[in-house]
């Protein structure tokens, strides 16, 4: 029984400590693949989310900050040792012209835009209840990363705008599968068998008679 109880202890850790993990990697927005968005060239979820609401107006501005500052401040202390200015957020992440961009860079790649939504969203409430939907999004981000660079051989052959999956991108998928794992094993969990029903002695004894 204590091995058991501990194994299940060991378990739901893991999937929290997966989860947390997964939202680290999403919201510090560590490159997880390379592929072109209105923003021009976008890294992370969080770019290519941010972009598709600066364009379409869904959210105000001060909110597609906050959900851009936790990432421009992590790569701004390790590129240069610097803070980025809160004004200067958009122009940093090429967000000030994104209106004006075409809607069709993102038509075209539905998948990785769906997905990003998915992660972003799954990220942050995985920390409260781990749960599926981060897994969901890197799938449909994967998936439509492997259509665009396989399937579909895009014709722009440029190195620096060509689709690109980081080896984070792995570490990301596994996080996604792991913090949900908990949840799969009471999934699969075999219900108890249940009695079957005896028929009363007063019918037996009639159907005797």
């Amino acid at each position: 029984m204590a091995t058991s109880g501990s194994s299940k202890g060991w378990v739901s850790n893991l999937s929290s400590i997966a989860a947390r993990v997964y939202f680290f990697l999403v919201i510090l927005q560590v490159p997880l693949f390379r592929v072109p968005c209105r923003a021009g060239i976008c890294l992370t979820p969080v770019h290519v989310t941010s972009s598709q609401l600066i364009a379409t107006e869904i959210f105000p501005v001060p909110v597609v900050k906050a959900l851009l500052y936790p990432g421009a401040v992590t790569n701004g202390l390790i590129l240069n040792m610097t803070i980025p200015k809160w004004n200067d957020l958009l122009s940093i992440y090429n967000l000030t012209d994104v209106k004006e961009a075409p809607a069709a860079t993102d038509l075209q790649r539905l998948e990785v835009l769906a997905g990003s939504y998915f992660a972003v969203a799954g990220s942050m409430v995985g920390i409260l209840k781990p749960g599926r939907m981060g897994m969901f999004g890197t799938l449909l981000i994967i998936w439509g990363l492997v259509k665009e660079g396989i399937l579909a051989k895009p014709v722009n052959q440029d190195p620096a705008k060509a689709v690109y999956v980081y080896p984070t991108m792995v570490i990301a998928l596994i996080c996604a599968f792991s913090s949900i794992k908990y949840d799969v094993k009471k999934v699969v969990r075999s219900p108890p068998a249940r009695p079957f029903a005896k028929p009363f002695q007063s019918s037996s004894k009639s159907k005797l008679k």
